[in-house]
Protein backbone atom coordinates (compact mmCIF):
# COMPACT_ATOMS: atom_id res chain seq x y z
CA UNK A 1 0.00 0.00 0.00
CA UNK A 2 0.99 3.57 -0.55
CA UNK A 3 2.08 5.39 2.85
CA UNK A 4 -0.10 8.92 3.09
CA UNK A 5 0.88 11.83 4.75
CA UNK A 6 -0.70 15.16 5.51
CA UNK A 7 1.07 18.53 5.00
CA UNK A 8 -0.65 21.51 6.26
CA UNK A 9 0.10 24.87 5.74
CA UNK A 10 -1.54 25.56 8.69
CA UNK A 11 -4.32 28.61 7.06
CA UNK A 12 -5.40 31.48 8.54
CA UNK A 13 -8.90 32.03 7.04
CA UNK A 14 -10.57 35.23 6.06
CA UNK A 15 -12.00 36.72 9.65
CA UNK A 16 -10.14 33.86 11.44
CA UNK A 17 -6.74 34.56 13.42
CA UNK A 18 -3.56 32.68 13.93
CA UNK A 19 -4.80 31.97 17.52
CA UNK A 20 -7.51 29.90 15.93
CA UNK A 21 -5.94 28.37 12.65
CA UNK A 22 -2.41 26.71 15.60
CA UNK A 23 -5.97 25.48 17.27
CA UNK A 24 -7.25 23.45 14.05
CA UNK A 25 -3.74 22.85 13.41
CA UNK A 26 -3.10 20.21 16.60
CA UNK A 27 -6.99 19.14 15.93
CA UNK A 28 -6.40 18.31 12.30
CA UNK A 29 -3.25 16.20 13.43
CA UNK A 30 -4.88 14.10 15.96
CA UNK A 31 -7.42 13.36 13.47
CA UNK A 32 -4.83 12.46 11.39
CA UNK A 33 -3.10 9.87 13.53
CA UNK A 34 -6.80 8.37 13.76
CA UNK A 35 -6.89 7.68 10.55
CA UNK A 36 -3.78 6.30 9.85
CA UNK A 37 -2.03 8.97 8.46
CA UNK A 38 1.98 8.27 8.20
CA UNK A 39 3.19 12.08 9.17
CA UNK A 40 2.28 15.68 9.26
CA UNK A 41 4.25 17.81 8.25
CA UNK A 42 4.31 21.73 8.79
CA UNK A 43 6.54 24.63 6.35
CA UNK A 44 8.49 27.57 6.38
CA UNK A 45 6.60 30.13 4.91
CA UNK A 46 7.32 33.94 5.81
CA UNK A 47 5.19 37.26 5.57
CA UNK A 48 2.11 35.59 4.26
CA UNK A 49 -1.19 37.02 5.23
CA UNK A 50 -2.98 33.49 5.34
CA UNK A 51 -0.15 31.22 6.75
CA UNK A 52 0.34 30.51 10.69
CA UNK A 53 3.61 28.28 10.42
CA UNK A 54 6.23 30.36 9.65
CA UNK A 55 7.82 29.57 13.01
CA UNK A 56 8.28 26.15 11.91
CA UNK A 57 9.63 24.31 14.95
CA UNK A 58 7.17 26.11 17.64
CA UNK A 59 4.34 24.61 15.67
CA UNK A 60 6.14 21.09 15.46
CA UNK A 61 5.85 21.34 18.80
CA UNK A 62 2.70 22.61 19.67
CA UNK A 63 1.53 19.65 17.55
CA UNK A 64 3.48 17.42 19.02
CA UNK A 65 2.13 17.92 22.35
CA UNK A 66 -1.17 17.41 21.38
CA UNK A 67 -0.14 13.85 19.55
CA UNK A 68 1.48 10.49 20.17
CA UNK A 69 2.35 8.35 17.79
CA UNK A 70 1.91 9.94 14.17
CA UNK A 71 5.38 11.52 12.67
CA UNK A 72 5.83 14.77 12.95
CA UNK A 73 8.28 17.65 10.90
CA UNK A 74 9.05 20.17 8.64
CA UNK A 75 7.93 19.75 4.85
CA UNK A 76 10.46 22.34 4.98
CA UNK A 77 12.68 24.12 6.44
CA UNK A 78 14.03 26.64 4.10
CA UNK A 79 17.92 26.13 5.09
CA UNK A 80 19.39 29.25 3.36
CA UNK A 81 17.00 31.17 6.00
CA UNK A 82 19.27 29.82 8.56
CA UNK A 83 22.42 28.91 10.06
CA UNK A 84 22.72 24.98 10.02
CA UNK A 85 23.82 24.88 13.53
CA UNK A 86 20.93 26.81 14.77
CA UNK A 87 18.31 23.93 12.96
CA UNK A 88 20.87 21.32 14.22
CA UNK A 89 19.67 23.08 17.95
CA UNK A 90 16.20 23.19 17.09
CA UNK A 91 15.64 19.73 15.75
CA UNK A 92 17.66 18.08 18.57
CA UNK A 93 15.63 19.84 20.96
CA UNK A 94 12.74 18.31 19.16
CA UNK A 95 13.82 14.75 18.85
CA UNK A 96 14.47 15.15 22.17
CA UNK A 97 10.89 15.90 23.27
CA UNK A 98 9.63 13.75 20.74
CA UNK A 99 12.22 10.67 20.22
CA UNK A 100 11.44 8.80 17.20
CA UNK A 101 8.91 11.10 15.73
CA UNK A 102 10.62 14.15 14.02
CA UNK A 103 11.18 14.81 10.62
CA UNK A 104 13.28 17.26 8.83
CA UNK A 105 12.60 18.15 5.61
CA UNK A 106 14.84 20.93 3.72
CA UNK A 107 14.33 23.03 0.81
CA UNK A 108 16.97 25.95 -0.85
CA UNK A 109 13.89 28.14 -1.89
CA UNK A 110 13.69 31.38 0.50
CA UNK A 111 9.66 30.48 1.85
CA UNK A 112 8.78 34.27 0.44
CA UNK A 113 9.83 37.39 -1.79
CA UNK A 114 12.86 39.07 -1.33
CA UNK A 115 12.23 41.53 0.84
CA UNK A 116 10.74 39.45 2.91
CA UNK A 117 14.02 36.97 2.73
CA UNK A 118 16.33 40.14 3.06
CA UNK A 119 14.65 41.00 6.50
CA UNK A 120 15.03 37.05 7.60
CA UNK A 121 18.82 37.16 6.49
CA UNK A 122 19.60 40.94 7.20
CA UNK A 123 21.60 40.00 3.74
CA UNK A 124 21.22 38.09 0.82
CA UNK A 125 24.71 37.39 0.20
CA UNK A 126 23.90 33.83 1.36
CA UNK A 127 23.91 31.85 -1.41
CA UNK A 128 21.32 29.24 -2.62
CA UNK A 129 24.07 27.45 -3.91
CA UNK A 130 25.64 26.53 -0.80
CA UNK A 131 22.47 24.29 -0.12
CA UNK A 132 24.24 20.75 -0.35
CA UNK A 133 27.63 21.73 1.77
CA UNK A 134 25.00 23.21 4.73
CA UNK A 135 23.26 19.77 4.28
CA UNK A 136 26.67 18.10 4.73
CA UNK A 137 27.22 20.65 7.82
CA UNK A 138 23.61 20.11 9.14
CA UNK A 139 24.51 16.30 9.07
CA UNK A 140 27.76 16.44 10.73
CA UNK A 141 26.07 18.27 14.11
CA UNK A 142 23.53 15.32 14.29
CA UNK A 143 26.34 12.35 13.65
CA UNK A 144 28.18 14.47 16.62
CA UNK A 145 31.28 13.73 13.83
CA UNK A 146 33.33 16.29 15.29
CA UNK A 147 34.41 18.01 12.00
CA UNK A 148 32.95 21.65 12.43
CA UNK A 149 34.75 21.61 15.54
CA UNK A 150 31.11 22.85 17.50
CA UNK A 151 29.15 20.32 19.34
CA UNK A 152 25.26 20.85 18.85
CA UNK A 153 23.70 20.48 22.13
CA UNK A 154 20.64 19.70 21.72
CA UNK A 155 21.58 18.12 18.39
CA UNK A 156 24.40 15.74 18.68
CA UNK A 157 23.17 12.50 18.16
CA UNK A 158 19.91 13.37 17.71
CA UNK A 159 18.04 11.03 14.82
CA UNK A 160 15.66 13.41 12.81
CA UNK A 161 14.64 11.60 9.33
CA UNK A 162 15.96 13.83 7.07
CA UNK A 163 14.64 14.74 3.37
CA UNK A 164 15.23 17.02 0.69
CA UNK A 165 12.63 18.72 -1.28
CA UNK A 166 12.03 20.30 -4.36
CA UNK A 167 10.46 21.27 -7.22
CA UNK A 168 13.39 21.37 -9.76
CA UNK A 169 15.38 19.06 -10.67
CA UNK A 170 18.08 20.46 -8.10
CA UNK A 171 16.90 18.46 -5.43
CA UNK A 172 16.30 15.46 -7.18
CA UNK A 173 19.73 15.00 -7.90
CA UNK A 174 21.18 16.15 -4.50
CA UNK A 175 18.69 14.06 -2.57
CA UNK A 176 19.99 11.07 -5.02
CA UNK A 177 23.87 11.92 -4.47
CA UNK A 178 23.26 12.04 -0.78
CA UNK A 179 21.35 8.62 -0.47
CA UNK A 180 18.34 10.55 1.33
CA UNK A 181 14.57 10.08 0.96
CA UNK A 182 12.89 12.87 -2.04
CA UNK A 183 9.87 14.94 -1.75
CA UNK A 184 8.44 16.81 -5.17
CA UNK A 185 6.34 20.30 -4.67
CA UNK A 186 3.85 18.65 -7.23
CA UNK A 187 0.69 19.87 -5.40
CA UNK A 188 1.94 23.43 -6.20
CA UNK A 189 4.65 22.99 -8.93
CA UNK A 190 4.17 20.07 -10.98
CA UNK A 191 5.71 20.88 -14.08
CA UNK A 192 9.04 18.67 -13.88
CA UNK A 193 7.49 15.72 -11.75
CA UNK A 194 8.23 13.17 -14.30
CA UNK A 195 11.98 14.40 -15.38
CA UNK A 196 12.38 14.71 -11.56
CA UNK A 197 10.82 11.11 -10.20
CA UNK A 198 13.49 9.93 -13.50
CA UNK A 199 16.77 11.88 -12.42
CA UNK A 200 16.62 10.76 -8.33
CA UNK A 201 15.79 7.14 -8.93
CA UNK A 202 18.20 6.96 -11.90
CA UNK A 203 21.33 8.80 -9.93
CA UNK A 204 20.13 7.22 -6.72
CA UNK A 205 23.38 6.07 -4.37
CA UNK A 206 22.88 3.95 -1.08
CA UNK A 207 23.63 5.79 1.94
CA UNK A 208 24.03 4.75 5.85
CA UNK A 209 19.91 5.64 6.14
CA UNK A 210 18.63 4.18 2.81
CA UNK A 211 19.00 1.32 0.22
CA UNK A 212 16.91 2.26 -2.06
CA UNK A 213 15.30 5.48 -3.33
CA UNK A 214 12.62 6.72 -1.50
CA UNK A 215 10.10 8.89 -3.28
CA UNK A 216 7.22 11.00 -1.97
CA UNK A 217 4.73 13.12 -4.46
CA UNK A 218 2.65 16.55 -2.75
CA UNK A 219 -0.67 15.54 -3.89
CA UNK A 220 -3.71 18.11 -3.80
CA UNK A 221 -7.07 16.00 -2.48
CA UNK A 222 -10.51 18.19 -2.00
CA UNK A 223 -12.70 15.73 -1.45
CA UNK A 224 -16.08 15.51 0.02
CA UNK A 225 -19.22 13.17 0.01
CA UNK A 226 -20.08 14.28 -3.58
CA UNK A 227 -18.86 15.88 -6.44
CA UNK A 228 -20.64 19.50 -6.21
CA UNK A 229 -19.86 19.83 -2.50
CA UNK A 230 -15.86 19.38 -3.18
CA UNK A 231 -15.78 21.51 -6.45
CA UNK A 232 -17.17 24.62 -3.93
CA UNK A 233 -14.73 23.34 -1.04
CA UNK A 234 -11.84 23.53 -3.38
CA UNK A 235 -12.24 27.21 -5.00
CA UNK A 236 -10.83 28.14 -1.41
CA UNK A 237 -7.93 27.07 -2.34
CA UNK A 238 -7.93 28.10 -6.18
CA UNK A 239 -9.30 31.64 -5.09
CA UNK A 240 -6.00 31.29 -2.60
CA UNK A 241 -3.27 30.06 -5.48
CA UNK A 242 -4.58 32.48 -8.10
CA UNK A 243 -3.52 35.45 -5.71
CA UNK A 244 -0.50 34.34 -5.10
CA UNK A 245 0.43 33.99 -8.33
CA UNK A 246 -0.54 37.15 -9.16
CA UNK A 247 1.42 38.44 -6.61
CA UNK A 248 -1.03 38.90 -3.54
CA UNK A 249 -1.44 37.70 0.13
CA UNK A 250 -4.40 37.14 1.31
CA UNK A 251 -6.27 35.19 4.06
CA UNK A 252 -7.81 31.63 2.88
CA UNK A 253 -11.51 33.35 1.71
CA UNK A 254 -14.77 31.08 1.81
CA UNK A 255 -15.39 29.01 -1.20
CA UNK A 256 -17.58 30.26 -3.86
CA UNK A 257 -19.72 28.58 -6.29
CA UNK A 258 -18.63 28.26 -10.13
CA UNK A 259 -15.50 30.37 -9.03
CA UNK A 260 -12.97 28.23 -11.57
CA UNK A 261 -15.34 29.06 -14.57
CA UNK A 262 -15.78 32.50 -13.56
CA UNK A 263 -11.90 33.07 -14.52
CA UNK A 264 -10.50 34.58 -17.46
CA UNK A 265 -7.83 33.09 -19.65
CA UNK A 266 -5.17 34.06 -17.06
CA UNK A 267 -6.55 32.21 -14.67
CA UNK A 268 -7.88 29.41 -15.47
CA UNK A 269 -4.37 28.63 -17.27
CA UNK A 270 -3.11 29.08 -13.77
CA UNK A 271 -5.32 27.10 -12.24
CA UNK A 272 -4.39 24.38 -14.76
CA UNK A 273 -1.06 24.25 -14.39
CA UNK A 274 -0.76 24.15 -10.68
CA UNK A 275 -3.59 22.02 -9.95
CA UNK A 276 -2.88 18.99 -12.19
CA UNK A 277 -1.70 16.70 -9.32
CA UNK A 278 -5.17 16.95 -7.40
CA UNK A 279 -8.10 15.04 -6.86
CA UNK A 280 -11.38 16.85 -6.59
CA UNK A 281 -14.64 15.05 -5.72
CA UNK A 282 -16.53 12.71 -4.28
CA UNK A 283 -15.33 9.39 -2.75
CA UNK A 284 -15.42 7.53 -6.45
CA UNK A 285 -14.09 10.15 -8.17
CA UNK A 286 -10.81 11.01 -5.87
CA UNK A 287 -10.36 7.26 -5.63
CA UNK A 288 -9.92 7.02 -9.59
CA UNK A 289 -7.90 10.13 -9.63
CA UNK A 290 -5.40 9.50 -6.98
CA UNK A 291 -4.77 5.65 -7.89
CA UNK A 292 -4.06 7.27 -11.76
CA UNK A 293 -1.76 9.10 -9.97
CA UNK A 294 0.10 6.46 -8.25
CA UNK A 295 0.08 4.17 -10.95
CA UNK A 296 1.73 7.38 -12.88
CA UNK A 297 4.89 7.93 -10.76
CA UNK A 298 5.29 4.79 -8.26
CA UNK A 299 5.34 7.15 -5.43
CA UNK A 300 5.92 5.50 -2.81
CA UNK A 301 3.93 7.46 -0.43
CA UNK A 302 1.92 10.76 -0.92
CA UNK A 303 2.06 14.15 0.79
CA UNK A 304 -1.52 15.16 0.90
CA UNK A 305 -2.42 19.45 0.75
CA UNK A 306 -6.12 20.22 1.33
CA UNK A 307 -6.42 23.48 2.57
CA UNK A 308 -10.15 24.43 3.22
CA UNK A 309 -11.93 27.13 4.54
CA UNK A 310 -14.34 25.38 6.93
CA UNK A 311 -12.22 22.89 9.31
CA UNK A 312 -14.55 20.23 9.59
CA UNK A 313 -15.12 19.43 6.33
CA UNK A 314 -11.37 19.79 5.97
CA UNK A 315 -11.34 16.37 8.94
CA UNK A 316 -14.23 14.99 6.21
CA UNK A 317 -11.99 15.34 3.24
CA UNK A 318 -9.21 13.14 5.22
CA UNK A 319 -11.55 10.97 5.91
CA UNK A 320 -12.45 9.87 2.77
CA UNK A 321 -8.44 10.02 1.41
CA UNK A 322 -7.76 7.93 3.87
CA UNK A 323 -10.12 5.25 3.14
CA UNK A 324 -9.68 5.62 -0.49
CA UNK A 325 -5.91 5.46 -0.06
CA UNK A 326 -6.29 2.15 2.75
CA UNK A 327 -8.19 0.53 -0.76
CA UNK A 328 -5.43 1.50 -3.07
Amino acid sequence: MTAYSLLDLVPIVRGGSARQALANAADLAKHAETLGFTRYWVAEHHGMAGIASAATSVVIAHVGHATSTIRIGAGGIMLPNHAPLVIAEQFGTLDALFPGRIDLGLGRAPGSDQRVARAIRRTLESDANAFPQDVLELQSYFADDGQTGIRAVPGAGAKPQLWILGSSLFGAQLAAALGLPYAFASHFAPGLLDDAIDVYRRNFRPSEVLERPYFMAGYNVFAADTDEEAELLASSQQQAFVAIRTGQSIQLPPPVAGYSESLGAQGSAILGQVLSASAIGGPEKVREQIAAFIVRTGADELMIASAMYDHGARKRSLEIAAEVMRGI
